[in-house]
């Protein structure tokens, strides 16, 4: 087919009247492009995405490309910083021969350009420190944490309305022990078991011993206050929004941990905005990689709060985009809602590779430009797949595409920058401190107390009663006593059985 018959083509299907942003040009033949730009509507980056790829395919510098054009149109920039390489935002780019090849191949200007920057941490050691209480992160998300079965996860759901019905801030994770152990073997069992159900002693001790095993991680600062504002996600300075980077290389081997905390933000987000409606561009795009995490062995209560976020919060103007390595790491129910795609070389060397190749290849668009299979695995380095939706929702035509470099440097800051640019940080300041409210640790301690100190009073009342008694029974016990006893029986059941004790003509005594 003619080269300008695929240019006309390209150029019709990515020709987004309002704001978008540039991800490259077309490849037909072996040959880049630059006529056929490919870009992505700004107004449907709320429609959600999906960037997968082999290592070293190039993702992250896709993921970089995308946040840097969204910070420079307004839109603030969630995303994971997974090896602590993307702070490098914070600096202009340094020109080198690769970037200069493309940006010639592309026929683009080029400006190094940095970007406003938060730099955020789970452990508090590499940026702000990213909390949420317990309550926040509420059952469906622990149990995923935890690693709980059913019967365990409907536990801690027991756990979680009864704290919200007593009206008890479960704030850390020694709340959380304090409420399960109250339940499960304190006063609180009786009282629980009508309303809520029973909680077995075995069930208690298996989640006892899971928190403890979380904390023994060192990832239990992770809960707390204060916790954290998803309002400080909203940042723009000189009208750029800021990208927020949460540096996860520091717990890299708590992966479930830090991907669940991810999704806690989308679940409270989803909460905390108003509905948005249609908007020229998102409030908010959330970039999740390692996505694959997040539904490894998922039970189905996660799984159902996650497809509900994705179904709805782009209503609330936010923007999510996937990453991972391949397509099938994600379920079909949320695959269905990622309208825009970029998929990098996907490296077909088992016959599973190749199955889930075909299976990728059947979510595109059908081409008459290219053989889908084919092209799939002889992708380069910086090169993609790219599907998105055009302004009227339809998908435009699948394109081979030469993506545009970051305009900001490709890796980490220098140490130095690096810890300058987290200690002038308002946030950092903000949420460095700990603080320990008066939560369901300290009003159930109240509670046992007080509830002891009526057994105590109970109990002196007892012991009180028992001694009287006991000073009354050596009275009754006197030979005196027992006999004027003897007599008013015998007046008594004469009373009854109608007779009449014989009277005395004087008493005995």
């Amino acid at each position: 087919m003619p080269k300008e018959t695929f240019i006309s083509s390209i150029q019709k299907s990515y020709a987004p009247k309002g704001s978008s942003i540039y991800l490259g040009a077309g490849v037909y033949n072996d040959e880049i492009i630059s006529e056929a730009k490919v870009s992505l509507p700004l107004r449907m980056m709320n429609r959600h995405g999906l960037v997968t790829g082999a290592t070293g395919s190039g993702k992250t510098r896709t993921l970089q490309l995308m946040a840097e054009q969204l910070s420079a149109a307004g839109v603030p920039v969630f995303m994971p910083d997974m090896k602590g390489d993307l702070s490098g935002f914070a600096q202009e780019g340094i020109k080198n021969e690769k970037i200069d090849e493309r940006v010639k191949a592309l026929n683009m200007p080029y400006s190094p350009t940095a970007f406003p920057v938060e730099l955020y941490s789970l452990s508090g050691k590499l940026g702000a420190q990213m909390r949420a209480t317990v309550t926040e992160f509420g059952p469906a998300l622990l149990t995923k944490i935890l690693e709980l079965n059913e019967v365990q996860s409907g536990v801690l759901m027991i756990l979680f309305k009864y704290a919200d019905d007593k009206k008890l801030p479960v704030v850390d994770l020694n709340d959380l022990k304090k409420v399960l152990n109250y339940l499960a073997e304190g006063a609180g069992a009786a009282e629980i078991k009508e309303s809520y159900g029973k909680i077995s002693g075995a069930t208690a001790s298996t989640i006892l011993r899971k928190i403890v095993a979380l904390e023994q991680q060192g990832v239990a600062q992770i809960f707390g206050e204060p916790s954290f504002d998803v309002q400080d996600l909203f940042e723009k300075v000189d009208g750029r929004g800021v990208i927020s980077l949460l540096n996860v290389s520091d717990v890299q081997n708590q992966p479930v941990i830090f991907s669940t905390f991810m999704l806690s933000l989308l679940a409270e987000l989803y909460q905390k905005l108003p509905e948005a409606g249609d908007l020229d561009k998102p409030k908010l795009v959330f970039f999740l990689d390692e996505a694959h995490l997040l539904f490894k062995d998922a039970p189905k209560v996660f799984m159902d709060q996650i497809e509900q976020v994705i179904r709805l919060i782009r209503s609330k103007g936010v923007g999510i985009f996937f990453c991972t390595q391949m397509t099938q790491d994600v379920p079909s129910s949320v695959l269905s809602q990622l309208g825009n795609r970029v998929h990098h070389v996907i490296r077909a060397f088992t016959p599973n590779d190749v199955h889930d190749l075909k299976e990728t290849i059947k979510t595109f668009p059908r081409s008459a430009f290219y053989d889908l299979e084919k092209q799939f695995t002889q992708l380069g380095i910086g090169q993609a797949f790219v599907t998105v939706l055009d302004e009227k929702g339809v998908p435009t035509e699948t394109v081979v595409t030469h993506l545009a470099p970051p305009a900001s440097l490709m890796g980490s800051l220098p140490d130095a920058a690096y810890k300058a640019q987290v200690e002038q940080s308002e946030f950092f300041k903000k949420y460095k401190d700990t603080t320990d409210p008066v939560s369901a640790f300290e009003l159930l301690n109240e509670r046992i107390q007080t509830q002891q100190d009526k057994m105590q009073s109970a109990t002196t009342a007892t012991t009180k009663t028992k001694t009287e008694k006991s000073t009354f029974e050596e009275v009754m016990e006197s030979p005196i006593t027992k006999q004027v006893g003897k007599e008013i029986v015998r007046g008594v059941f004469g009373m009854l059985f109608g007779t009449t004790p014989r009277r005395r003509s004087s008493p005995r005594w």
